[in-house]
């Protein structure tokens, strides 16, 4: 019997260890009957008959004897509750054999689809294989036709060069008559011999070289060259004749060397123009990138050829020399030269940007400005003496013209007795004459100043000579920024070239220079000069060399 809460009562004697009996009896049945092929009913009934005996067996409880028919009495009876739980056990059991069954399929399918991919990629390996072997046998057999015919070629070249020989021999000793067929022989075994040695030639693009051929004709007109080179013919072949020896290349199997003049041409018109290398390329007839590489190697030969020639520091004579015209004309004692540093526009460098960065032109002309400098001192002919190339233009002329060779040369004591003639933006120094700039100036100091600025005025007009003969100097250039000192230092060189020969420059071209001047920061660095200077002052003012022009 029951307890009125529906529990099993323990009172029995061990009742509810063989309930746990029970089922542990159960679960290895379960599991027997799953590993057997016996059916799952089968497998129910001997599990039922086990625990009609396990229970039959009794304990000593009071429901351990009593018959099962009195265990189901009731609607909530445990013989109820067993079958219920024995349905869905068993349920659980058929889901999980079917669950391994589906598993070991798809393993044997997986097997079986591994081993087809393997024995595919098998034989398409061995097809490949198959493939390059006949491959490999078809480029031997080839080859072998290959190395046969030449060996047929190259006998057969030698049987018609003996043969050639023999018929030209016969033919010597034939007489005059048999002289004339053996020659012909002899030809025709030559031209055998260049089919089989025929001249390699490299595919060049055709291009139109009238232009330059007829500027090199010598009937074309002297001013027309002229106007082009900015120079006459003369002047031109001096320059070809001096160059030849380092521009001149040898022809190859490839191609003919591009001969001396129009290299030299090549170099000088684009300096002259300031036109783009594809109108270069145009006009000349050759690659752009070949007018480039010319400019370049023509610039290079007239630094290291022309430059030791045409610009040069005045020796003792030349000095002394210089002073006496300067003297004369000016009325400044012990001058040697008139300085100037104009800015040369260049596009934005990659590095060191702000460095080249001209912020006086940038504010002035209301667009970006990047440049370089070029510093120069100019005798009384116009011609350079002295070049400094290549510093920043963000850098004043004062610090200019301490990083150049010239201030070296002056702390060497290579200035002694001479100075140089500078404008405002330069410090008076022991060897440099500047005007006075302060206000309220008298009427010596306006004299003074005066014929300081016509003798400074040379160096100006020489440099606007040099931009005006030479427009790639007016505008950003393509060279890059390395190779820019050596084409601004064969430009000084052409410029000194034009004015020694006495090259005029015609009116339509000339060129206002347009820099700005600045203030050094110590404009007065010599105690001794201030007092040179105002000397110099005096005397121009009471020895008559002033002039009226200030009153």
């Amino acid at each position: 019997m029951r307890s009125t809460s529906g529990a099993r009562p323990s009172s029995g004697g061990g009742g509810g260890d063989d309930d746990y009996a029970f089922y542990y009896s159960f679960f290895q049945d379960a599991a027997a009957a799953a590993a057997s092929p016996l059916g799952l009913d089968d497998a129910a009934a001997m599990t039922n008959g086990g625990r009609k005996r396990k229970r039959g067996g009794g304990g000593d409880g009071a429901d351990g004897g009593a018959p099962a028919a009195s265990r189901k009495d009731g609607p909530g009876g445990d013989g109820e509750g067993g079958n219920g739980r024995k349905r869905s056990i068993a349920k659980i059991l058929t889901s999980l054999a079917a669950l391994e069954a589906e598993e070991h399929s798809d393993r044997a399918g997986a097997a079986d689809a591994s081993r087809r991919e393997l024995a595919l990629l098998e034989s398409n390996a061995d097809h490949k294989s198959q493939a390059m072997m006949d491959y490999y046998a078809k480029m031997e057999g080839s080859f072998d036709a290959a190395a046969e015919s030449d060996a047929a070629a190259r006998s057969k070249r030698s049987r018609l060069a003996a043969s050639a020989a023999t018929a030209a021999v016969v033919a010597t000793e034939e007489g005059a008559a048999e002289t004339a067929s053996a020659s012909a022989s002899p030809s025709r075994a030559s031209g055998g011999g260049g089919a089989g040695h025929h001249q390699r030639r490299l595919w060049v693009k055709d291009r139109s070289r009238a232009w330059w051929d007829k500027c090199n004709s010598p009937d074309y007109p002297e001013e027309e060259f002229r106007r082009a080179f900015r120079m006459g013919r003369e002047t031109f072949d001096m320059i070809c004749e001096a160059l030849g020896s380092a521009v001149a290349k040898e022809d190859t199997m490839l191609r003919a060397a591009i001969p001396v003049r129009q290299r030299v041409a090549v170099c000088i018109w684009r300096l002259a123009t300031g036109e783009p290398l594809r109108l270069v390329s145009k006009r000349f007839g050759l690659g752009i990138s070949t007018c480039h590489k010319l400019v370049l190697e023509v610039c290079a030969a007239i630094k290291s050829v022309l430059m030791p020639r045409f610009l040069q520091w005045p020796d003792e004579a030349a000095a002394a020399a210089f002073k006496e015209r300067f003297q004369a004309a000016y009325g400044v004692p012990g001058v040697i030269g008139a300085m100037y540093t104009t800015h040369i526009p260049i596009i934005a460098p990659k590095i060191s940007v702000a460095a080249y960065f001209n912020r006086r032109h940038t504010e002035r002309n209301q667009k970006t400005s990047y440049s370089i400098t070029l510093q120069g001192v100019v005798g009384p002919d116009g011609a350079f003496t002295d070049v400094c190339i290549g510093w920043p233009g963000s850098m004043p002329d004062d610090q200019v013209l301490e990083k150049s060779m010239l201030h070296q040369r002056a702390a060497a004591g290579m200035m002694h007795s001479a100075c140089l003639v500078g404008g405002a933006s330069y410090p008076l120094m022991d060897w440099v004459l500047v005007p006075y700039t302060h206000q309220n100036l008298t009427w010596t100091q306006h004299a003074f100043n005066e014929k300081v600025g016509d003798l400074r005025r040379v160096a100006v007009d020489a440099f606007a000579r040099l931009k005006a003969r030479w427009a790639c100097l007016q505008k950003r250039t393509e060279v890059k920024l390395q190779d820019l000192p050596v084409v601004l230092g064969a430009c000084c060189v052409l410029h000194n070239i034009c004015e020694t020969r006495g090259e005029e420059l015609e009116p339509e071209l000339r060129f206002e220079l347009v820099d700005d001047e600045t203030s050094p920061e110590t404009p007065v660095r010599s105690e001794a000069a201030k007092r040179a200077r105002d000397n110099i002052a005096h005397n121009l003012l009471h020895r008559g060399f002033a002039g009226t022009t200030f009153f």
